[in-house]
């Protein structure tokens, strides 16, 4: 694939461009053939797999996503930004920030209703919407921003991993389960014997193949998010071919499986409703994403930042903080599979979670290119300056 397609700017773009297709398409004559579509189910019931082609992409296309994002995860972890508890702590902070702070807005908002389980919709972070945007806006921005950003929406990513594996599994089959541990093991001894060089390397690679479409399945069947098979095999993969695979197939994450379930998620009908007959699902998201990812990643973060503050701890000034927050606000991806997942057994609640999760994110989105782009064009002001000087 073409160079580009690995930039934060094109998956951004393929993102957003996705979703409105998949919107607007939903609500034109052709709608209810596309619906029909998406709720076709596949043939192969007889072995566990009598999933809609909806959910498909959301269970299967999207492990491949999940699995890129732990492989970005451990390299973080083990030789990355958040290998180093002193320059780990202030992110890790602001991300629970901003993770518990729109969760209480929802709550608020929903209080006495029965919408109160959607709350973690709006306290995931979009990674490549995030930096695709400020990739976009933000040239000349120290290289700290984008690396305390990309820390913090990892950590995000991984809270919300925890969130779908813990809050959204139902009637867990712990058997299934055992069977996935034992295959991951298995996984990972495979990985260890991958060397480059040595031979009998592709029959190894292909016995992974296997192992990992097992473990998906059999994740699957356990009642845990089949995603969650994609994280798994992503943290026991080694790092030197996680490295390799994440390179050849992030373009297709990029260029296919994002567009791809963006488009599918967003494909809905507009509620033919007035405002006032919203429900507070849709108001405690569009208030929760833009407004409750800021107020606690900035909160959090700036304490965290004045209490941890030292030698060998980076400094961040309070505007950078912000900016970030702002960024955060750009749910998206991660916040589309939790409305899917919190309200599987109401359409409607579905669809208007899904409006209100393109709305927040539409919000943040606004919000975070004036921010940042006001925010580089200083930092370009005041360095020409020092230079002139």
């Amino acid at each position: 694939m073409p160079a580009f397609v690995r930039s934060p700017r094109f998956s951004a773009v393929a993102l957003l461009a996705a979703a409105v297709l998949g919107l607007v398409l939903a609500n034109t004559a052709i709608g209810p053939g596309l619906e029909h579509v998406l709720d076709a189910h596949s043939p192969w019931g007889a072995v566990g797999l009598d999933l809609s082609v909806a959910h498909w992409i959301s269970d299967g296309l999207l492990a491949v996503f999940f699995l890129l994002v732990a492989i970005e995860l451990k390299h973080e972890l083990v030789a990355g930004e958040l290998s180093n508890p002193k320059t780990a702590v202030v992110p890790a902070v602001a991300a629970v920030g901003g993770v518990v702070v729109p969760a209480g807005i929802y709550l608020a908002v929903t209080a006495g209703t029965q919408y109160t389980h959607g709350w973690p919709i709006p306290t995931a972070t979009d990674i490549a919407f995030a930096l695709g945007v400020l990739a976009v806006f933000g040239r000349g921005l120290p290289s700290t921003l984008r690396v305390f950003l990309l820390a913090l929406a990892v950590l995000d990513d991984l809270i919300a991993i925890v969130i779908i594996a813990v809050v959204f599994a139902h009637d867990t089959d712990f058997l299934a389960l055992g069977g996935a541990v034992v295959l991951l093991v298995l996984f990972w001894l495979l990985g260890r014997m991958l060397r480059p060089g040595r031979t009998g390397q592709t029959t190894i690679i292909v016995a992974m193949v296997v192992v990992g479409l097992l473990v998906w399945w059999l994740v699957l069947q356990s009642g845990v998010h089949a995603t969650i098979a994609g994280v798994a095999l992503g943290l026991v993969l080694p790092r030197r071919p996680g490295h390799t695979l994440h390179g050849n197939v992030e373009p297709w994450s990029n260029a296919i499986v994002l567009p791809v379930f963006a488009f599918a998620s967003a494909a809905v009908v507009v509620p033919a409703v007035g405002i006032g007959e919203l429900s507070p699902t849709f108001w405690a998201v569009v208030l929760a994403l833009p407004v409750g990812k800021v107020v606690g990643i900035t909160l959090f973060g700036a304490a965290a930042t004045r209490v941890f503050r030292g030698q060998g701890r980076p400094s961040l000034s309070f505007s950078s903080i912000v900016t970030v927050g702002v960024l955060g606000g750009i749910g998206f991806t991660v916040s589309l599979l939790m409305n899917e997942l919190a309200f599987a057994g109401s359409g409607e609640v579905v669809d208007e979670g899904v409006l209100a999760v393109l709305v927040g994110s539409g919000i943040a989105m606004v919000a975070s290119a004036v921010v940042v782009s006001v925010k580089a064009r200083r930092h370009r002001a005041r360095r020409a300056l020092s230079e002139a000087e």
